[in-house]
């Protein structure tokens, strides 16, 4: 299969610095987070390793060590081309819902921890503390709309559609 090179103009290099900074502003490797930003904004949605490495300039080490730790956390898949030898890498799209609900969760179990911080907080500090009730009241809020929210997006998706 011939595929033809992958150019990036330079409001896609752009875009995708400004993604890999902000997923490394949540944590996200360097390399990783770009590998990400250029699975966005490439005009095909699946990339093989040497266009990975091409077009963000990057080692085949950086490529295959970023690649390994996003398929080992599950943001990555890849498929193969009957007669083809070669992966193709892509963003796994199919599960933006369920890893919503998983961050939402982490916010559910982190309000769980501020709870318990609450119990053994000092009443000497009213003003932190009030500041850390509102925190946990409205990580309450957001976790208990957040099943009614998924399900009007999904009916206003579905409207849309029909």
């Amino acid at each position: 299969m011939e595929r033809r090179r992958m150019e990036l103009t330079e409001k896609h290099k752009t875009l995708i610095e400004k993604i890999g900074v902000a997923l490394e502003q949540k944590g996200q490797r360097p390399a990783a987070a770009r590998i990400i930003g250029l699975l966005y904004v490439a005009d095909t949605p699946e990339l093989t390793f040497d266009e990975v490495c091409e077009a963000l300039l990057l080692s085949k080490s950086a490529t295959s060590n970023a690649l390994s730790f996003l398929l080992q956390n599950d943001m990555l898949e890849y498929i193969t081309h009957c007669g083809d030898r070669k992966r193709y890498f892509r963003l796994k799209m199919a599960n933006w819902q369920d890893e919503f609900v998983k961050q939402m969760q982490n916010i559910t179990g982190f309000n769980e921890l501020l709870q318990q911080v609450l119990e053994t907080r000092t009443s000497s500090t009213p003003e932190y503390n009030t500041k850390i009730k509102e925190l946990s009241s409205f990580l309450d809020y957001v976790s208990g709309r957040l099943p009614q929210l998924m399900q009007d997006w999904k009916n206003k998706e579905k409207n849309l559609a029909a």
